[in-house]
This record gives structure tokens, C-alpha cells and sequence, in this order.
């Protein structure tokens, strides 16, 4: 869920209209599409349960764009290297990364971010997250370059 708006906004009156954003995120495209299918017969049987309009339109469209496979491990591997734990995320957003992928050998390092808020102009970040993340980068460019053992 993306946002929520609410019409007339007020608590102690029922809405009469909602509007909602919801982002869905997946490694495969099939999964995505799954999902997507999941949401349009959700909101069909919802409407027709409770006698309701619901129009969902698709505002724009990411399919799924892997990144290079030992990219993605040598930045494992240096986060590991360096002490740091890792994990996987799947970023349907549309970072410059994910286009550059479709041309070029790609990956890409996420640090914490306060509260798990990114994407936002409140987005902040710990500068001792923001240097571990600069270190996995130089490691992992390093062994990719061959310089580093």
C-alpha cells in the first residue's frame, strides 16, 4: 500500500470514495503478473460482495530486471568479507540501475535507511551505514578489477 486517501477525511463519517496506490514487487515476471491477476479478481469479488465501483487502473508498468548474477555476488561476498550482513531485496523501483542492466553489467548496494523510509524527502541514513555501504562498493570493485584478493 502506497497511500491511502480518503473522501470526505473525516472520523466520524463513512467515505463515500477511496483511492489507493498499491505497488507490487516481484523477481519473476510471471509472479508479477500472477499477483497483478490476484488484485483485479480480489477487488472484483470485493465489489460485487459489498455492491461497490472499484476501477483499478494500472498507472505504469516495471517488469522484472535481474542484475548480473556475479555482481550481485561479489557485493556479498565483500559485505561478508567486511563483517556486514546482507540480504536480497527486490527494488521494482525505477533506479537509474535497473535500465543500465538492460545494457551493461549491473548491480547495485541498498543501505538502512531510519525507520525503513526511502524514496522520501525524510529519507536519512547513519553515516557509519552510508560508509559500510561505500566499503562493500570498493571491495567488490576491487576483486572485480582484480586488485583485491
Amino acid at each position: 500500500m502506497g497511500s491511502l486517501e480518503v473522501f470526505p477525511n473525516s472520523r466520524n463519517v463513512i467515505p463515500g470514495r477511496v483511492r489507493m496506490s498499491v505497488d507490487l514487487r516481484a523477481a519473476d515476471d510471471a509472479v508479477l503478473l500472477e499477483m497483478d491477476a490476484a488484485l483485479h479478481m480480489a477487488c472484483e469479488r470485493i465489489a460485487q460482495a459489498r455492491g461497490l465501483a472499484i476501477d483499478v487502473q494500472q498507472v505504469v508498468y516495471f517488469p522484472p530486471q535481474p542484475f548480473t548474477p556475479d555482481l550481485v555476488d561479489g557485493i556479498r561476498s565483500a559485505a561478508a568479507a567486511l563483517g556486514y550482513s546482507a540480504m536480497d531485496v527486490i527494488s521494482g523501483a525505477g533506479h537509474d540501475a535497473v535500465y543500465l542492466a538492460r545494457l551493461a553489467p549491473t548491480a547495485m548496494v541498498f543501505v538502512p535507511c531510519t525507520n525503513g523510509i526511502s524514496h522520501n524527502e525524510i529519507e536519512d541514513a547513519l553515516p557509519e551505514h552510508l560508509e559500510a555501504g561505500c566499503n562493500v562498493l570498493l571491495l567488490a570493485m576491487l576483486h572485480r578489477a582484480g586488485v583485491a584478493a
